[in-house]
C-alpha cells in the first residue's frame, strides 16, 4: 500500500467524509433508503467511511473480519449492494482527485492510479463477497422461517384443525403442505381438517391436483378433509377446468366449514341460553 495514500487519508478524514456524503446524495442512493432516519443514515455512513479509513492497510483476512459485522448490519437495514460498491468507488475517486489536484506530472499520476487499483480492487471484491455472503445467509434464514409458517396446521377445536393457505402454491410448497398436514393430523389427533384457500389467488389444475392429493393423504391416515374459502371466481375456474372435487366436501367460507366440521364430530354451536 502506497504510504502517501495512507498519510493523505489520515490527514483529510473529515474532508473526505463530507465530500463522500455529498457525493452519495448526488448519486441518488439516499432516496432508496427513505425508511432509514437521517440520523441512522449519517451514523452508518460515517461507520462505513471510518471502517475504510481505519483499515486501508490491513490484509484481506483482517479486513474480512471487520467487514462482516458491518455487512450484516446494512443487510438487516435492507440497503442495496450498490450503496456499498458506489460508496467505495466514490471514496477512491475523492482521495485520488484530492491527491492529484495540484499534480502536473502524468507519470506520477499513472503510478498513483496503479497503486489505487492495487488497493481498491481486492477491497472491492472483499466487500462484495462479504455483503453477498451476509445477504445469502439472511435470505436462507428467512426462507426457512417462511417455510415453517407457510402451511401451519392449527387446532381450533378438539378433533378439528385448520390449515390456512396464503399465496401461490408450487411443487415445493405443496410438498411442505402435505408433510405439515400429515404430521399435524397425527400430532393433534384431528378427525376433520379444513384446508382454507381464501388467500390463494389462483387455483389451476396443478393447485387442485395438490389439494386433492392432500385430501386423499388425510383420508388414508383416518381423518376427513374439507376445502373451504372457495370464492365465486375460484368456483368458476374449477368448473371451466373440469376439475373433479366430488370426493372433497367444499364450503365457501371458513365459518360454514367449521359448522360442518362440528356436525361431523357430533357437535354444534348454540347460543347461550338456548334450550338444549
Amino acid at each position: 500500500m502506497n504510504q502517501n495514500i495512507i498519510t493523505y487519508i489520515d490527514d483529510n478524514r473529515e474532508t473526505i467524509f463530507n465530500q463522500w456524503i455529498e457525493g452519495m446524495d448526488e448519486i441518488g442512493e439516499k432516496k432508496e433508503l427513505k425508511a432509514i432516519s437521517e440520523k441512522v443514515y449519517l451514523s452508518t455512513s460515517r461507520e462505513y467511511i471510518n471502517l475504510l479509513l481505519s483499515n486501508i492497510s490491513k490484509d484481506l483476512d483482517n479486513l474480512s473480519a471487520v467487514l462482516t459485522d458491518f455487512a450484516e448490519k446494512i443487510v438487516r437495514f435492507g440497503w442495496p449492494l450498490i450503496y456499498v460498491t458506489e460508496g467505495l468507488s466514490l471514496f477512491g475517486k475523492i482521495v485520488f482527485e484530492g491527491m492529484t489536484k495540484d499534480e502536473t506530472d502524468d507519470s506520477q499520476k499513472v503510478t498513483l492510479m496503479y497503486d489505487f487499483d492495487q488497493w481498491l480492487r481486492p477491497v472491492y471484491n472483499e466487500i462484495v463477497k462479504t455483503y453477498t455472503g451476509s445477504w445469502e445467509h439472511t435470505v436462507s434464514m428467512q426462507k426457512i422461517a417462511l417455510q415453517e409458517l407457510a402451511a401451519p396446521l392449527i387446532p381450533v377445536f378438539d378433533k378439528i384443525s385448520v390449515m390456512p393457505l396464503v399465496g401461490t402454491i408450487d411443487t415445493e410448497r405443496a410438498r411442505q403442505i402435505m408433510e405439515n398436514l400429515l404430521q399435524g393430523v397425527v400430532k393433534h389427533r384431528a378427525e376433520v381438517v379444513l384446508i382454507d384457500i381464501t388467500g390463494v389467488p389462483v387455483v389451476d389444475t396443478m393447485v387442485a391436483h395438490h389439494i386433492i392429493q392432500a385430501a386423499e393423504a388425510v383420508r388414508l391416515v383416518g381423518a376427513k378433509c374439507l376445502l373451504v374459502g372457495i370464492r365465486p371466481e375460484i368456483a368458476q375456474t374449477i368448473v371451466n377446468l373440469g376439475i373433479n372435487l366430488d370426493q372433497i366436501i367444499t364450503k365457501n367460507s371458513l365459518k360454514k366449514g367449521i359448522e360442518t366440521a362440528l356436525e361431523m364430530t357430533n357437535r354444534k354451536i348454540v347460543t347461550a341460553g338456548d334450550p338444549e
